[in-house]
């Protein structure tokens, strides 16, 4: 019988460059996250989400992918990784990896084929390839911007164009070719083999891309991101790729399970964990609710209310590897905007002792909450921004791609004490 453990469930997350050293070299690495699951055990977690191990350059963390089925040789082996799973298991602790679907490394195979080809070959079609515009194609293709700063088109040397939406070091896979939705199933199935017990799925809201490809110029871009009708977020096509998904991992048994990573309106999350699409979606309404009652309270109410509508329990987070810890978010004035104080201050403006206060309490009361909470980690030990990193160490792509203007998320990645 199901006992739908992720209705329920406490998830501790783990950006495992970061969390602990086992072998010395300065980078965190499975060897010391095996070491440190009796203390996750006594924590009393249900669950471990791993942010991205795979083979990668880390220009974005992990999050630019060059082999979905092979662990970073700086992290460890896949030995050591089907070891670790094993041993999470045998202290009832389940096990979710990252899904990063968007987009793969521009050293991925893939994409080295792609770049190779000429224009019109069918390895390029596994990627969104377009000629540029001008009398010349001199100009990008459309006006579209990527999220790190900057356009989200690359040319490369043959003239034409690829579209990343994030860093030019991961370009977008095209989610209308066949080839790239089975190389998906196939991923999926490899670590459900391996015994994973989940996935979150990275840039779950996009994937799809508008086939026309049009301007999307004259709009408030931060108002626009979330907007009904964006050309390549939350677009419709999206679910019938999650129920794909869907169909592979209800054909496992042991309540396997996927977590959406949706920033969409709030009236559009449900149709993410319809019964037969994700199981779970982050609230990101209540990791951005400022400091106040009202706020809180009406965050909590809508997001349970939308969650039952479609049989789905809330899911709750308050701080991860993309925003400002809360532990000083909730020490700063709530007419402050976290992201852009990291960078022009005024830094005199914290109130350290009241974040941690309210970090305390915000906890509290998410662990409270009905639904399944995820809990980053250090936040169990309180741990504020490290806001102050001196620029020359800064390894966020945001930093370079914004032309310096957005400090980026090294502050919350740091390695934990």
């Amino acid at each position: 019988m199901s006992n739908e453990w992720w209705r329920h469930a406490a998830v501790y997350q783990v950006y495992i460059r970061s969390f602990a050293d086992g072998d010395g070299d300065g980078t965190g690495d499975i060897t010391g996250l095996r070491n440190r699951l009796p203390y996750l055990s006594e924590l009393g977690i249900d669950a471990i989400w791993l942010n991205p191990w795979y083979e990668s350059p880390l220009n974005d963390g992990g999050y630019d992918v060059a082999d979905y089925r092979k662990i970073n040789h700086r992290f460890g082996t896949n030995a050591e990784a089907s070891a670790f799973i094993d041993e999470a298991h045998e202290v009832d602790i389940k096990v979710i990896v990252d899904l990063v679907p968007n987009h793969t490394s521009d050293e991925h195979d893939w994409f080295k084929a792609a770049l190779e080809a000429a224009p019109g070959h069918p390895a390029r079609d596994r990627f969104i390839f377009r000629p540029g515009r001008g009398p010349d194609g001199s100009e990008p293709p459309n006006d579209w911007v990527a999220t790190f700063g900057g356009s989200a088109w690359e040319q490369v040397p043959d003239g034409e164009w690829y579209l990343h939406l994030f860093d030019t070091s991961q370009p977008d896979l095209d989610w209308t070719n066949p080839e790239v939705l089975d190389e998906f199933d196939s991923i999926i199935r490899y670590w459900l083999d391996q015994g994973v017990d989940g996935f979150r799925v990275d840039v779950a809201h996009g994937l799809m891309k508008d086939p026309t490809f049009r301007d999307y110029r004259g709009e408030e871009r931060a108002a626009a991101a979330m907007a009904l009708g964006h050309p390549h977020w939350d677009r419709d096509e999206i679910h019938e790729v999650v129920r794909r998904w869907r169909t592979i991992v209800d054909s496992y048994d042991g309540d396997r399970m996927l977590l959406a990573e949706a920033w969409v309106r709030p009236e559009r999350l449900p149709l993410y964990v319809r019964p037969d699409e994700y199981h779970l979606s982050f609230s990101f309404d209540f990791a951005t609710a400022r400091w106040t009652p009202v706020e809180f309270t009406k965050v909590i109410t809508d997001s349970l209310t939308e969650a039952a509508s479609v049989g789905a329990p809330a899911t709750w987070v308050l701080s991860n590897h993309d925003i400002v810890r809360h532990a000083t978010r909730f020490g700063l004035p709530t007419q402050i905007t976290p992201p852009e104080w990291l960078l022009d201050g005024p830094h005199d403006l914290l109130d350290v002792n009241l974040g941690l206060r309210r970090a305390r309490a915000g906890s509290l009361m998410m662990l409270a909450l009905p639904g399944t909470a995820y809990i980053y980690q250090g936040e169990e030990l309180g741990l504020p921004e490290v806001w102050d990193l001196d620029e020359a160490v800064l390894d966020d792509p945001i930093w370079a791609l914004s032309e310096h203007t957005r400090k980026g998320r090294d502050g919350c990645r740091v390695p934990l004490p």
